[in-house]
């Protein structure tokens, strides 16, 4: 049985969707108020559904128990409830699910984790390396999951980046290499990380085929397209004032990440895709996939 806790999210939604396929036995963790048409696409793969919460270590006994894997995607970032907080979920909730699965004789705990570049201090990084090192001292077998930037994030419309409209926010020059990455290769990197041994008590960076700046982006979608974008800069020196400034950890982590974005996150593959050998997405792949004919 594999547990997969940030089920309803997108990446944990399709490693759901790859398990099942692949007829494995899925459990997926939900929580009360989790989006009903993301539960229901759960339930339709045949998942077996477990209610509970990261923030309330009583729960996750019962959800971990008969787990052999559990996979690890959960984050604030994106679907932040009510009462979530990067303390209560990225952090102290981490360490609870991994101090269950330990309990319940977990034997293998995949952490989605990201790019041991982004090192700009706030409160996301602290939990990300926080719950690295709890991972790592746990004496679970452990795989730890550093992917870079995911093109379906930090280039769509939720970040400034609106293909749709030809518009694109470019943080700093636009000039430093990121290799970005699609969140289907990073669930595919989850998938073949149970069996392959390389895997085992490992960290992984993960990357795109080749690193590509922000503005060579701008230009591939332009090509893809057919029309030029309009492209805004956010200087950096704006980007260290909104850190500084921000008074909630989520907005200062986000404003985190954009500075590091803009000083680039460039991963060499070569070596990681001979001992994992799946075809990964380029960023023209993803354009044009998702620039309207």
């Amino acid at each position: 049985m594999i547990l997969v806790a940030g089920a309803t999210g997108s990446l944990g939604g399709e490693i759901c969707r790859r398990l099942a396929s692949q007829g494995q036995r899925v459990r997926a963790l939900v929580r009360s108020t989790s989006n009903r048409m993301a539960v229901e696409n759960l339930t339709q793969l045949g998942a077996e559904l477990a209610e509970g919460d990261l923030k309330n270590p009583a729960t996750l006994n019962q959800v971990c128990e008969g787990a052999s894997v559990v996979i690890s995607t959960v984050t604030t970032t994106v679907s932040r409830q009510p009462d979530d907080s990067i303390e209560s979920v990225d952090l102290r909730g981490q360490i609870n699910l991994i101090d269950a699965a330990k309990a319940a004789g977990v034997t293998h705990f995949i952490y989605i984790s990201y790019s041991r570049n982004l090192d700009t201090d706030c409160a996301l990084t602290t939990a990300k390396r926080t719950v690295e090192q709890h991972l790592q001292q746990s004496r679970l077998t452990y795989t730890i999951l550093r992917p870079s930037y995911f093109m379906e994030v930090w280039l769509g419309p939720m970040l400034g980046f609106d293909y749709a409209g030809a518009k694109a926010q470019i943080y700093g020059t636009g000039h430093n290499p990121t290799s970005w990455i699609s969140l289907y290769d990073v669930a595919q990197f989850a998938i073949v990380s149970l069996a392959n041994p390389a895997a085992r008590n490992a960290i992984i960076e993960l990357g795109g085929p080749e690193p590509v700046s922000s503005l060579e982006v701008v230009q591939i979608f332009e090509e893809v397209g057919g029309r030029p974008f309009e492209v805004q800069h956010v200087p950096e020196e704006a980007l260290r004032e909104q850190l500084r400034t921000a008074d909630d950890p989520l907005l200062q982590s986000f404003a985190a990440l954009m500075l590091d974005l803009a000083q680039g996150d460039p991963i060499d593959m070569s070596g990681t895709l001979q001992t994992f050998p799946i075809e990964i997405t380029r960023v023209r792949d993803y354009a044009r996939r998702v620039v309207p004919v």
